[in-house]
């Protein structure tokens, strides 16, 4: 699963990698602090795609630099349809996904990020695709950067 932990803000930083984080330690602060947005509870389609997390493990402490590694699963006959992938930010649901793709490339398969940069806190991830038959796989993360 890709190394998207490192996020992009509320609009002040481009994502990169090499130091630079792809969400700001402001806007990580502002999403904390949020209220959490009302959602309406939703079931996943029967069959939709799964998002599996491979990278970082979430049971170890998360050590910025990190790598991230995301891997899709469609239900055949269906294929991932890798131009529909998004990744939404904290409680603001800020739509990272240009800043992702900025550091790494989805394909069918996945998404790899070979070091992603995060600043130290809590980070909320909403990762979403699509199949080929119109299911939207969803999957959300929570994360302590130490």
């Amino acid at each position: 699963m890709i190394q998207f932990f490192v996020l992009f803000a509320l609009g002040f930083h481009t994502a990169v990698f090499a130091g630079q984080f792809l969400i700001t330690p402001e806007e990580m602060k502002a999403s904390n602090a949020a209220k959490p947005p009302f959602a309406a509870k939703t079931a996943t389609p029967k069959d939709a795609p799964l998002i599996e997390l491979f990278a970082p493990k979430l049971t170890a402490k998360i050590i910025s630099p990190t790598p991230i590694e995301l891997k899709f699963q469609p239900m055949p006959p269906s294929m991932v349809k890798p131009d529909t992938f998004r990744v939404l930010y904290g409680a603001f649901e800020l739509d990272i996904t240009k800043r992702i793709l900025s550091v790494a490339k989805v394909t069918e398969s996945g998404v790899f990020i070979q070091e992603a940069s995060l600043p130290k806190g809590k980070h909320r991830l909403m990762m979403v695709i699509e199949d080929t038959s119109g299911r939207r796989g969803m999957k959300a993360i929570e994360f302590e950067v130490q």
